[in-house]
């Protein structure tokens, strides 16, 4: 069975009662407003940023640089959509090695993560947390949103999905398939459940 976000994040957005600042690895799906196709092109096999993309990959890095619990593994700009693993880091010292565009993370202590686990810093009642995952998508959404439209123009026009998904990675082997998935992503273009235009089925083993 290959990804198929309508199976493993549309039917549950967030698990309830998970703390989503809790350390471990988090894979993430942001896609733009009516699946638009805004960060540039598919060429050659490549993915092409146009100025718009750029914006993007300049404001997911900029995760890891103002947030020093985070450390951003393999991640990717498509043309309308963005896939990343975030890393939440158990200390808020942070690290050296926390910015990349398809990288590895080498070594990686995951935790099996019980559901339903309650914790004080979780979020609730809209009120954010910081450095969970929900306020780190959502400043990461406004960041770029702003730029965006400020570059073309456009003020108050929605770039980004009200919601995102998000998968919580609880192996090592987990933490492979999706690097592998991200990595490849730009050549499965065709097949992408968020191309518009796509001629087939992914059939990517993403979750075992």
């Amino acid at each position: 069975m290959g990804y198929d976000p309508e199976k493993h994040h549309r039917r549950s957005i967030r698990l309830p009662g998970y703390d989503y600042a809790r350390a471990g690895a988090y894979f993430v799906t942001i896609c733009t407003y009516q699946r638009e196709c805004l960060f540039g092109e598919i060429a050659g096999g490549d993915m092409r940023l146009n100025p718009l993309g750029q914006i993007v990959q300049e404001e997911w890095l900029k995760t890891a640089v103002l947030r020093p619990r985070v450390r951003l593994d393999t991640f990717v700009v498509m043309p309308n959509h963005v896939h990343g693993i975030i890393i939440l880091n158990d200390d808020r010292g942070g690290t050296d090695d926390r910015r990349g565009t398809l990288q590895r993370a080498p070594t990686i202590e995951l935790r099996t993560h019980h559901p339903l686990q309650r914790a004080p810093t979780r979020e609730r009642f809209g009120q954010p947390t910081s450095d969970s995952i929900p306020t780190i998508v959502r400043l990461f959404k406004s960041a770029t949103t702003k730029r965006i439209n400020e570059m073309r123009k456009t003020p108050g026009v929605p770039v980004w999905q009200r919601n995102y998904y998000e998968h919580i990675i609880r192996t090592a082997d987990e933490l492979y398939r999706i690097q592998e998935y991200i990595a490849a992503n730009h050549l499965r273009w065709h097949l992408d459940r968020e191309n518009p235009h796509r001629t087939g089925e992914d059939e990517w083993e993403i979750f075992g």
